[in-house]
């Protein structure tokens, strides 16, 4: 987790140039664009500063050796589900819920209903049937 924390953190100056020199060629007229870019500046750092706090309190990875071999990254590397529609069935919850936005608010409220019976079937999607445990 070293080399992305490195990533992130390194970017945060990139970030803030980028938005110091936005406001300079727009004459800071443009105020969404600047606060966009320092807000991605923000974040970055927030990522960074979370990923370098967890470098610390866990066991190197194979990644950030930087003699490691491919064969010691061999293993296990979770738990996935072998195939779920619980992704697809909100990703379509969110397209009503996008939907709404231009058509109707009655349309959010239905999306979000959607959306959250979506979420807890995904949650909850290893608690029956044929992959429970």
């Amino acid at each position: 987790m070293k080399i992305e924390s490195g990533i992130f953190i390194g970017g945060t100056p990139l970030f803030l140039a980028f938005a110091i020199a936005y406001g300079l060629v727009t004459g800071w007229d443009e105020p969404v664009g600047v606060a966009c870019l320092f807000l991605t500046a923000g974040l970055s750092i927030m990522i960074g500063a979370y990923l370098a706090f967890t470098a610390r309190h866990i066991d190197a990875r194979p990644e950030d050796n930087a003699y490691g071999e491919i064969a010691e990254g061999a293993g296990e590397l979770g738990e996935f589900a072998p195939h779920s529609w619980w992704p697809l069935a909100i990703s379509f919850s969110a397209a009503i819920v996008f939907a709404g936005a231009a058509i109707g608010f009655w349309l959010v409220a239905i999306g979000a209903v959607l959306m959250g019976l979506a979420l807890v079937g995904w949650v909850f999607e290893f608690y029956r049937g044929e992959h429970a445990h």
